[in-house]
């Protein structure tokens, strides 16, 4: 328990940092406009796509031993990847909403 509240008296400051960034991050996403969402999704799925490789070269510089290292490595990988495709099947789904309504194929009439 020690060992705990020493680690965070010594990072009391980043801890402060990342709830700031944490509530910064939800009203800045909270007030984006609906029309901008695709691009920022799209912008979203490049920087993921930068996460993944990332933990794969952190991975593959991991000691083979260290296994706190393989196991964040590849949750980063699972997550990132996961991320990727739902954003991708989002942007998709939001794009297709956006399309007009072609002619409809009569197949009946000869």
């Amino acid at each position: 328990m020690e060992s705990i509240l020493g680690w965070i008296a010594d990072n009391q400051q980043m801890i402060y940092i990342v709830i700031l960034m944490i509530f910064v991050g939800i009203e800045v996403i909270g007030h984006v406009p609906s029309v901008l969402h695709t691009p920022l999704m799209s912008g979203a799925n490049a920087i993921h796509g930068v996460v993944i490789i990332g933990a794969i070269i952190v991975m593959g510089k991991a000691d083979p031993h260290n296994y706190v290292a393989l196991i964040l490595g590849f949750l980063a990988v699972v997550v990132g990847t996961l991320n990727v495709v739902g954003g991708f099947v989002v942007t998709d789904r939001m794009l297709e909403m956006f399309k007009g309504k072609g002619k409809k194929q009569n197949t009946s009439s000869k």
